[in-house]
């Protein structure tokens, strides 16, 4: 007896059980369609102009300065290349290379700054004998003479450090501060052997033995420190950072 009483109850349960289902199923499909103007969990609207329309010209000016915030204008440059002659093109090897001189695009010839040389020299395969050149040993045998050596973190188009050699050099009397970093597949170290150990490690494991150097140079003030001839250099090293790797194969 209890048990034909029961039947009926349970099966509304059971129907109940269903149709609580089918709603919830119902619910959960619009909501991911966004058919009731729900947003997906972590949405966050833009604002853009038309929203700052909307309000007073002193709201307004604040959304649009939440929205887009300002950035330093950039400053042009202008660079011309240098031809290395074929004397030095025989002592590199085979190779892509790039010697450009920049100056600043200034309106007050009052203030000139100096010229900063950009050098970036690729190999497409380094075998014995068609390694990159280290500055390290081209800069003493040219008659550059370090007064100081180190190692610096400069900070990559996505925010991470990378390690970079900063050496000022001296040659009769004037002075120059040199940037220089080894770059390869998207990897940037200022070690030689950390280098050579990254280029045992990738023609091991990627079958590649490419690489390149970048280099940064400029003459330095009289008087000017290390760190001064740096922010003045990174104000064009900022903008070449983000366009190396459209260039040197990651």
């Amino acid at each position: 007896m209890r048990s034909r009483r029961r039947a009926p109850c349970v099966r509304a349960r059971a129907i109940g059980a269903i149709r609580g289902a089918l709603r919830r199923r119902e619910f959960a499909r619009r909501a991911c369609s966004n058919s009731w103007g729900r947003r997906p969990p972590g949405y966050r609207p833009l604002r853009s102009k038309a929203t700052c329309s909307a309000r007073s010209s002193i709201s307004a000016a604040a959304c649009c300065a939440s929205s887009r915030p300002r950035r330093a204008p950039k400053i042009a440059w202008t660079g011309t290349d240098e031809t290395l002659d074929q004397e030095t093109l025989d002592i590199l090897g085979p190779g892509d290379f790039l010697v450009r001189n920049y100056v600043r695009d200034s309106e007050n010839s009052s203030d000139p700054q100096p010229w900063i040389n950009l050098y970036i020299a690729y190999f497409p395969s380094q075998k014995a004998g068609d390694t990159i050149h280290s500055p390290n040993h081209c800069l003493p045998g040219a008659g550059w003479v370090p007064t100081s050596r180190e190692i610096i973190q400069l900070t990559s188009p996505d925010g991470s450090l990378f390690p970079v050699n900063r050496y000022v050099v001296e040659k009769s009397g004037h002075r120059q501060l040199v940037l220089y970093w080894f770059q390869a597949h998207g990897r940037a170290v200022a070690s030689e052997y950390s280098a050579k150990y990254y280029l045992i490690h990738d023609s091991i494991q990627l079958h590649r033995s490419d690489g390149s150097l970048v280099r940064l140079m400029t003459p330095m003030f009289e008087g000017e420190s290390p760190d001064a001839a740096q922010a003045r250099m990174m104000k064009l090293g900022a903008q070449l950072l983000p366009l190396l790797d459209n260039y040197i194969p990651r």
